[in-house]
């Protein structure tokens, strides 16, 4: 297994590890200890209180980032006849209906981010369920991926909308932004994202629901924020 690099060594003895700051100080962190010769991404990640393996506590959806995400969000539609020209015209990036279907089957390649159906084109997208899954990629009505109105979500996933969705074990990875913003504009996008996903609450999670949290860029290392003044933090905003 590789080392790490001297300069990942170098960023992660600048901080306190053990240390669990405020959203405002961990975000401008992040920032500094970011060294990488390229426009790094920054995610928030928030380990919940929840038992993935119950359908009862899931925790899916979509949210608004205020100032996007700074990448280029590639969005493929499937869609038929009016949908797809309107798909189109609002900047889908791939349009197709069936014959998409059979050629994603085939093997063509994913070279897309997000996958958007109207719902008379699930039966045919259902069919590419061990293809989309596995890669996050299957839509799904709860995400806002199955609907009628496939212009207006292209619009919305193009603008900044991005879909989170706990992993097995109950973590939440969610981009809220590049190295290059703003510190107020990644502070704005983490607590939208904060805000969202402590009302995705499920009924059924039991004790502490917001465990653990961090921010990072794409090389950086983590830098752990207090649960308790991200809870705080997100009852200011509303």
């Amino acid at each position: 297994m590789a080392g790490k690099s001297k300069k990942s060594v170098e960023a992660a003895r600048r901080y306190d590890k053990t240390a669990l700051y405020g959203p405002h100080d961990a975000i401008d962190l992040v920032k500094t200890l970011a060294f990488a010769g390229f426009d790094e991404g920054v995610d928030a990640v928030f380990q919940l209180g929840i038992d993935p393996r119950k359908a009862d506590q899931l925790v899916r959806g979509t949210v608004a980032l205020p100032h996007g995400t700074g990448k280029e969000v590639r969005v493929a539609v499937f869609a038929e006849s009016d949908n797809a020209r309107d798909a189109e015209a609002a900047g889908a990036d791939l349009v197709g209906g069936k014959e998409l279907a059979d050629e994603i089957a085939g093997g063509r390649s994913l070279d897309f981010d997000i996958v958007i159906a109207t719902p008379d084109m699930m039966p045919a997208v259902g069919k590419l369920g061990p293809i989309l899954g596995p890669r996050g990629l299957m839509p799904n009505p709860k995400s806002g991926t199955v609907t009628q109105d496939a212009a207006k979500a292209v619009s919305e996933f193009k603008a900044g909308r991005v879909e989170y969705r706990n992993d097995r074990y109950g973590n939440v990875h969610v981009p809220i932004g590049r190295v290059s913003f703003e510190a107020p504009q990644l502070v704005d996008n983490f607590g939208v994202v904060a805000d969202e996903i402590m009302r995705a609450r499920p009924p059924a999670a039991k004790g502490r629901f917001m465990r653990k949290v961090s921010v990072s860029s794409t090389m950086g290392p983590g830098v752990r924020i207090d649960p308790s003044l991200v809870e705080d933090f997100v009852k200011e905003l509303r």
